[in-house]
Parts: C-alpha cells; sequence; structure tokens
C-alpha cells in the first residue's frame, strides 16, 4: 500500500544512497517496480547535519528529481526531516528545526493534506481498493501431493 524510504541526510551517506549503485535508488525503484503507489521520504538523521535547512532542502530536490524518473510523483510524497535515534519528528513536531513548517501533499481522498511528523505521513495514505466481492485468486509457486 505504501514504503517509506529512510534517507540518511549525514554528509557521504546520502551521496553514496543516490549514487549510480547507491541503495536509496534501488529501493526506490524496487518499490514502485513491485507496485508501491504511495511513497513517504523520512530524511533520518538531521541531529547529525544540526538541522540545517539548506541539507534538507537539498536532498529533497535530488530525491524528487529521481523518484520523479522512477514513476512516482513528488507531489504526492510527503517529505519529513527526523531523527530516530532522538525520536525528532517521528511521532511529535521537534523543536529543533523551527524552519521546518510542515510537509503538504495530494491525495485522492482529500485533495490536500498537511502535517509535521512520520506519524501524520502515515495516517494520510490514501487507503487502497479492496477487491473484497471478487473472488479469491492466489498465486501458487508447487503443488505437492500427499498419499
Amino acid at each position: 500500500d505504501c514504503a517509506i524510504l529512510i534517507i540518511a541526510a549525514g554528509i557521504g551517506e546520502f551521496e553514496a544512497g543516490i549514487s549510480k549503485d547507491g541503495q536509496t535508488r534501488e529501493h526506490a525503484l524496487l518499490a514502485y517496480t513491485l507496485g508501491v503507489k504511495q511513497l513517504i521520504v523520512a530524511i533520518n538523521k538531521m541531529d547529525t547535519t544540526k538541522w540545517s535547512e539548506d541539507r534538507f532542502k537539498e536532498i529533497v530536490k535530488e530525491v524528487s528529481n529521481f523518484i520523479k524518473k522512477v514513476g512516482f510523483n513528488p507531489k504526492t510524497v510527503a517529505f519529513v526531516p527526523i531523527s530516530g535515534f532522538n525520536g525528532d519528528n517521528m511521532i511529535d513536531a521537534s523543536s529543533n528545526c523551527p524552519w521546518y513548517k510542515g510537509w503538504e501533499k495530494e491525495t485522492k481522498e482529500s485533495g490536500k493534506t498537511t502535517g509535521k511528523t512520520l506519524l501524520e505521513a502515515i495516517d494520510s495514505i490514501d487507503r487502497p481498493e479492496r477487491p473484497s466481492g471478487k473472488p479469491l485468486r492466489l498465486p501458487l509457486q508447487d503443488v505437492y501431493k500427499i498419499g
């Protein structure tokens, strides 16, 4: 239904992940290839950059350009600066980044949605349509005859 792409904001860490053979690129491409249509980007380790607004904007710009090439629409993606180690912007808004006014994204259900934390971004995910009134289909890998 949704993928959360965790990106390390540390100097060198982000660059390694977004490089030609980096795992950030690989994971975004893999998520899209597997049919994930909704994405949240959590920019982690912001505490190691002293909550630099410039670093956050740089990462948002580069990641937006890349995920657009993959197939995601950056306007539907929430970019959230976090510090997982300290719990900043995970559940409650952090006072460590007064420059951060929050994320805004387009959704099918409510048009535009805004928030500040990772939890709010998760809660804003559009609920996928479940084909509960249709026949059940299961992929089979192998069939065993017992007895």
